[in-house]
């Protein structure tokens, strides 16, 4: 007899007097990715990092853009850092640990995570342009601190060489969904936590 493979998908609503924002993650997709933000660059990443990491990715943001982007860009990071964490469940079963290099263009980044419940994130990323259109560029590593705290994750995304802004930032988000859906496969046959204490 089979046992039985739990779901692994979760929704997340998150309101303040800054940003209003609906999440629906599925760890096991193919890559559908709805994402509406208000921030274009940022929906075209977060589709970038669906579509590569085979997830199926739904998000409806609003935020007080005419400020900036940051409260947005934040906010979303947390709402998926949550998602991810939420489907998960109590981690067991997965390998725990993922990573990706990829290439764009003249660039090449390294992510590497670990999906610990000890959130960590290392982001040696240096951009030469401050904006790429409208989107200011350190709002990425915002994001990736906001994931990477939210989600449980030890994170290391590295900048290996790399010239064109936005290049960079989309060798970046690839490398993250690739290194995600890595280290959320599961192990056959197994629900146990990946880990010698047995817990995360």
């Amino acid at each position: 007899m089979s046992k039985e493979v739990r779901s692994r998908s979760a929704e997340i609503s998150r309101t303040t007097g800054e940003t209003d924002i609906t999440v629906s993650f599925g760890i096991d997709g193919d890559g559908d990715v709805s994402v509406v933000t208000g921030v274009p660059f940022m929906d075209h990443m977060l589709t970038l990092f669906g579509v590569h990491g085979f997830f199926n990715l739904a998000i409806s943001a609003t935020g007080d853009i005419e400020v900036d982007y940051h409260h947005t860009v934040e906010d979303v990071g947390i709402c998926l850092g949550q998602a991810l964490a939420t489907a998960l469940g109590d981690k067991g079963g997965i390998k725990r640990y993922g990573m990706s290099y990829v290439p764009m263009d003249e660039t090449l980044v390294r992510a590497v995570v670990d999906i610990s419940n000890r959130p960590v994130l290392h982001y040696k990323v240096s951009v030469p342009d401050q904006k790429v259109g409208t989107f200011d560029t350190n709002l990425a590593k915002e994001f990736m601190r906001a994931f990477s705290q939210h989600g449980g994750l030890t994170l290391h995304i590295d900048l290996l060489h790399g010239e064109n802004s936005h290049h960079i930032i989309e060798a970046v988000f690839k490398a993250l969904g690739r290194a995600v859906n890595d280290a959320t496969t599961r192990i056959p046959d197994t629900t146990a936590v990946l880990s010698s204490k047995g817990c995360l």
